[in-house]
C-alpha cells in the first residue's frame, strides 16, 4: 500500500525543483536587466512584459516556498532575488492601477465647447477589414481620427468613413509606417517630419477648438527595437525625445499620440515624460494594453496619448478588436486652462536634460551609420 508521504516525496524530487530554480532566475533577470544602460533588442524587450513577469516571479516564489529546500544559501538567495523582483516589478506597475493617484484629474464641467475627442488606431497594414474600423470610429464620432500602419489600400477604403473629416494629413506608406490623420476641426501648419530614417514619418500639426484655442498635436511612431526592424532601441529612443524637446519649447497646450513601440513604464517613456512635461491619464487608472491583441496573456501598453497640463479627462477607454495586432485607443479632454495647477506635471533637472541630449545624439549617431552595419 503507497506511503501517504509519497506524493510529498514525488514533487519534491529533483526535476521539479530545478524546474523552479531555471524559472525563478529567468524571472529574476528578466526583471532587472532594463536596469543595464544597453540599448541592444534582446535588454530593452525586458521593458514591455512587467505583468507577465511579476505573474511568474510571484508563482515561482510560492511554489518554491512549498516545495523546494530553503536550508543551503543558494536556496535563501535566490528566494531573496525573487522577493526584490516582486517589489519592484510590484512598484513599476503599482502606479498604473486603480490603486495609484490619478495624475490626470476629470473635469467635473460640461463645456461641449472646450472638449476634444481622439481615436488612435494601429491598423495593421494587410489588415483587410476596413468595416470593422469604419463602425467602430462612426459609432465613437471623434473630433480626430490617427491611424497608424495605414497604406494607400486603407486610404482608399476609408474614404466613405473620411469624407466627413475635411482637414487631413495623409502619408500612405507600404512599409507598415504609414500615417493618415483626419480632423473635424481646422488645422493648420501641417508638416510631416522624418526625424531619423527616410521612411519613418511623424506628424505636428495644430489644431482649432470650438472655442477658437489652437493646441499642438503630435503623431507618432517610432521602429521597435526587434531584430526585424532595428536591433537596438537608440533611434526610437532619440526619436520619442526629439518629440520631447520641441514640445518642451512649445507655448500652445499640447497633445501627443501614437505608437510609441515602447511601454508606459520604460525609462524612455518617463524621459519623454520629464522633458515634455507632458501627463499620461493612464496613471491611476489602468494600463490600457493595446498590444498584441491576438494573445491575451501578452499584451502591454504600447500605444500612448500624452497631454499637458491644460487638459482634464473627460473619458479614455481601450476599444474593441478591430482585426488588427493593436486595439485602438479613444479619449475625450477638456481644455481646463483655468485648474492646470491641479494638476502636477513631471520636472526636469539637469542630469535629465543631459540624459536626454546623450540619447539623441546616440540616436542621431545610429541613424548615420550604413545600412549594412
Amino acid at each position: 500500500m503507497p506511503s501517504k508521504a509519497l506524493p510529498s516525496a514525488l514533487i519534491r524530487r529533483p526535476a521539479i525543483v530545478i524546474a523552479l530554480q531555471a524559472l525563478g532566475t529567468f524571472a529574476i533577470i528578466g526583471t532587472f536587466i532594463p536596469l543595464l544602460t544597453l540599448e541592444q533588442w534582446y535588454v530593452r524587450v525586458f521593458d514591455y512584459p512587467r505583468v507577465q513577469l511579476l505573474g511568474l516571479t510571484i508563482i515561482t516564489f510560492i511554489l518554491y516556498l512549498w516545495l523546494g529546500p530553503k536550508t543551503r544559501i543558494r536556496d535563501k538567495v535566490l528566494l531573496t532575488l525573487l522577493g526584490a523582483a516582486i517589489l519592484f516589478q510590484g512598484g513599476n506597475i503599482f502606479p498604473y492601477t486603480f490603486l495609484g493617484p490619478q495624475q490626470v484629474k476629470e473635469t467635473s464641467t460640461n463645456t461641449p465647447e472646450a472638449e476634444l475627442s481622439i481615436l488612435v488606431a494601429n491598423v495593421y497594414m494587410d489588415n483587410e477589414e476596413y468595416d470593422r474600423l469604419i463602425n467602430l470610429a462612426s459609432e465613437k464620432d471623434p473630433d480626430i481620427v490617427l491611424l497608424l500602419e495605414s497604406d494607400m489600400k486603407w486610404q482608399q477604403a476609408l474614404r466613405p468613413f473620411t469624407k466627413d473629416y475635411p482637414h487631413r494629413v495623409e502619408v500612405p506608406l507600404d512599409n507598415t509606417y504609414g500615417m493618415h490623420l483626419y480632423s473635424r476641426l481646422p488645422l493648420r501648419q501641417e508638416k510631416v517630419s522624418y526625424l531619423l530614417d527616410e521612411d519613418i514619418p511623424s506628424i505636428k500639426t495644430f489644431v482649432q477648438l470650438r472655442n477658437n484655442m489652437w493646441v499642438e498635436l503630435h503623431g507618432v511612431h517610432p521602429k521597435p527595437p526587434v531584430p526585424s526592424e532595428d536591433a537596438n532601441s537608440k533611434k526610437r529612443d532619440a526619436e520619442i525625445v526629439m518629440i520631447a524637446r520641441d514640445i518642451a519649447n512649445s507655448k500652445y497646450p499640447v497633445i501627443v499620440a501614437g505608437d510609441f513601440n515602447d511601454v508606459a513604464w520604460s525609462r524612455t517613456t518617463d524621459l519623454f515624460q520629464e522633458v515634455s512635461g507632458l501627463l499620461d491619464p493612464r496613471l491611476g487608472r489602468g494600463f490600457y494594453n493595446t498590444f498584441n491583441a491576438n494573445y491575451w496573456l501578452l499584451r502591454w501598453p504600447l500605444d500612448h496619448i500624452f497631454h499637458s497640463e491644460h487638459f482634464k479627462l473627460v473619458t479614455m477607454e481601450r476599444l474593441p478588436d478591430i482585426a488588427s495586432d493593436h486595439f485602438p485607443i479613444y479619449i475625450r479632454l477638456s481644455f481646463s486652462p483655468g485648474n492646470k495647477y491641479e494638476q502636477e506635471k513631471p520636472e526636469v533637472d539637469e542630469d535629465t536634460q543631459e540624459e536626454a541630449s546623450e540619447t539623441i545624439e546616440e540616436g542621431k549617431k545610429e541613424a548615420q551609420k550604413p545600412e549594412e552595419e
